[in-house]
C-alpha cells in the first residue's frame, strides 16, 4: 500500500487499509490490479480526478491541429503558373499547414514520370526555407504526390538571414549618404576659396 504522500506502507490487509484511509478522511484506490498482491494508494480520489481532467484539458489546448492543403501541378506547367502555385505553397507552409503537392498526368504523359518528379523537386527546392519533404514523391495511379511540412528551424534561419541583409543594406545606405555629405562639404569649401581668390585680385591691382 502507498500512503497519501507517496510513501511505501508495505503489505497491509484490506480491512486495515480501508480503516487507515477512513481515519485520514481519504479514499483507498487500487492503482495496479495486475500484480500480486495488488497495489493500492490512499488519496483524495475526487481531487485526483479533477487534476487529471485539467491536465487532459491543457494537453488538448496545446495540441496543434495540422491542416493539410493541396496544390496541383501539371507536368508541362508554364513558368508563370508554376511561380504562382509555388508562392501559395510557401504561404501555406509559413502559416503552419502541411501541403500535399500533386502532379496530374494525362494520356501519354504517364510514360514520362520523370517530368512530374522534376516538378516536385523544383517545388521542394523553392520552398526549402519554410518547409521540408515529409513524404517522398510516389506514384499514385495517374498522379504523383509528395507531402511537405513546415520547418520551423529553416523558417527561423531564413528570417535571421533576412534581418541581417536588411541591416547590411541600411548600413550601406548610411555610408553612401555620409560620403555624399563629405563631397558636398568639399565642393562648398572649394567654392569659398575660389570666391576669396576673386576678391583679393582687385586689391593687389590697386596696390601696384
Amino acid at each position: 500500500m502507498i500512503g497519501p504522500s507517496g510513501e511505501q506502507l508495505g503489505i497491509v490487509a484490506v480491512p486495515e487499509a480501508l480503516s487507515t484511509a477512513q481515519s485520514m478522511e481519504l479514499d483507498l484506490v487500487e492503482v495496479a490490479a495486475g500484480v500480486n498482491p495488488p497495489v493500492c494508494r490512499i488519496m483524495n480520489f475526487t481531487k485526483f480526478k479533477y487534476e487529471a481532467q485539467q491536465r487532459a484539458k491543457e494537453s488538448r489546448k496545446k495540441a496543434t491541429n495540422i491542416v493539410v492543403k493541396e496544390m496541383k501541378y501539371r507536368p508541362k506547367i508554364g513558368g508563370g503558373d508554376f511561380n504562382t502555385k509555388t508562392r501559395k505553397v510557401e504561404q501555406f507552409l509559413a502559416e503552419g499547414s502541411k501541403v500535399k503537392v500533386t502532379i496530374m498526368f494525362r494520356g501519354r504523359e504517364m510514360q514520362h514520370p520523370e517530368l512530374g518528379r522534376r516538378i516536385l523537386d523544383r517545388v521542394a527546392e523553392a520552398v526549402a526555407h519554410v518547409g521540408r519533404v515529409e513524404v517522398m514523391p510516389k506514384q499514385d495511379g495517374r498522379n504523383m504526390t509528395m507531402v511537405l511540412g513546415p520547418d520551423k528551424k529553416a523558417q527561423a534561419a531564413h528570417a535571421k538571414a533576412a534581418e541581417q541583409t536588411e541591416a547590411s543594406q541600411a548600413t550601406d545606405v548610411l555610408g553612401t549618404d555620409e560620403a555624399d555629405d563629405s563631397v558636398e562639404t568639399a565642393n562648398s569649401a572649394t567654392t569659398v576659396d575660389t570666391d576669396e581668390a576673386h576678391t583679393t585680385e582687385p586689391t593687389a591691382s590697386q596696390s601696384s
